[in-house]
């Protein structure tokens, strides 16, 4: 039977670009800037690594096709390569390559990437115009802004909260993730901003108004793996280790079935229920010290804390309010700024909460730091709320 992967792995490297409308680094150079964070980090020699797996998700715009861009930004060693996409998961899905590697014993120590390069397209969102015959077929002309809109109004509807109380909420969230973001110094956007400002912006799909939405930039982000034997070797003790990493992907329900109400995330619910369960988390309310969820809509965020099971059915409009997930509430949500503030650069955006969550756990997070921090979560959310791929990862400190 299974035994999952916790504390088999474990981080011993991280590094991450300065994300934003980089029009001075094409993508090998924001993979080196991750890079030599990242190996600095770990204490190896680059010779030292024996796989790597590089997410990127518009390819084209980015990096072109295969894997060769890692190998050669970084000069790795004729090892073997591997380049994914997995949507707004990609990021997350090149690490789990990494840590899936290790963890079965097929190398000692791996590498992750991810990067996305999109300012340099021209495109004042993200620069796509078609996901394939599929969506062509079922989803024409439907965009981001407009299906999460959707998932906020029938939230709305099913816990019959007043949509201008949800508004004040979806403010909250994004005021709260700019002060966070303002301490950030790699975060695109570091303005704080008002709640006035942001119920007063321009409507861009009711009732996401512009403030609820995060940007498009430039970044990259990456880990070096090993085993925590390995990583103790190397003078890490009591190492940040991998404790739960989750994928679900929609099956059709959502899309074509009446049994889904369009209000809830469903792989996020999931996917977490099988992440508490590897990382042997039984009340994650009261066990996680901080999240980073996949905030591309600040309705998004709202949402999914039901979804994670961190406020109770109908609750999350209170909890938001009552600043049990701001930088000095219970879990502080997006403590380095999340999409909202660091744009959603697509192949990176995993691995970048990662990046923070690492930090955090080791005391390093400088002015954004945190009290004592023990479990960390991330969360991506690929897609549209009714057709999508959920990742659920739970980082922490090595125990005994």
């Amino acid at each position: 039977m299974a035994k999952g992967i916790r504390d088999k792995v474990a981080i011993i490297g991280m590094g991450c670009s300065r994300f934003g409308e980089r029009w001075d680094a094409g993508p090998d150079d924001l993979m080196l800037e991750a890079f030599q964070e990242c190996i600095q980090d770990a204490g190896i020699a680059k010779t030292d690594i024996q796989a790597g797996w590089m997410g990127v998700f518009f390819d084209e715009q980015s990096v072109g096709k295969s894997a060769l861009p890692l190998s050669m930004a970084l000069r790795l060693p004729n090892i073997p390569v591997t380049r994914v996409e997995n949507l707004c998961a990609t990021g997350t899905e090149a690490l789990r390559g990494a840590v899936y590697a290790v963890a079965a014993g097929a190398c000692d120590i791996a590498i992750a990437m991810g990067v996305e390069k999109l300012k340099d397209t021209g495109f004042g969102g993200l620069p796509e115009r078609t996901k394939g015959t599929f969506e062509d077929l079922w989803l024409p002309q439907n965009t981001a802004p407009g299906g999460f809109a959707q998932l906020g109004a029938a939230y709305a509807a099913r816990t019959r909260t007043d949509m201008a109380d949800l508004k004040r909420a979806m403010a909250h969230i994004s005021v709260k993730s700019h002060a966070n973001g303002a301490l950030n110094p790699k975060a695109h956007l570091r303005n704080p901003i008002t709640e006035q400002q942001v119920l007063d912006a321009r409507m861009v799909a009711y009732p996401l108004g512009l403030f609820d939405c995060a940007g498009v930039s430039d970044g990259a982000a990456c880990a070096i793996v090993t085993t925590p034997e390995i990583a103790k070797s190397l003078g890490k003790h009591n190492p940040v280790t991998v404790k739960a990493l989750q994928l679900a992907p929609s099956n059709g329900v959502e899309l074509a079935h009446g049994s889904w109400d369009g209000s809830y995330t469903l792989t996020t619910r999931i996917a977490a229920k099988r992440a508490y369960e590897e990382a042997g988390i039984k009340d994650p309310r009261a066990e996680l010290s901080l999240i980073e969820v996949h905030d591309c809509f600040s309705v998004t965020e709202l949402v999914v804390m039901e979804d994670l099971g961190l406020s109770p059915e109908g609750g999350a409009v209170a909890d938001v309010m009552d600043g049990f997930f701001d930088r000095d509430g219970k879990i502080p949500c997006q403590i380095d700024g999340g999409l909202k503030c660091f744009g959603h650069p697509i192949g990176a955006t995993g691995l970048r909460m990662v990046y923070e969550i690492y930090l955090q756990l080791q005391g390093r997070a400088g002015e954004r730091q945190l009290p004592d921090p023990r479990f960390g979560l991330t969360h991506n959310l690929g897609g549209l709320p009714n057709r999508n791929i959920t990742s659920v990862a739970i980082i922490g400190r090595l125990e005994g």
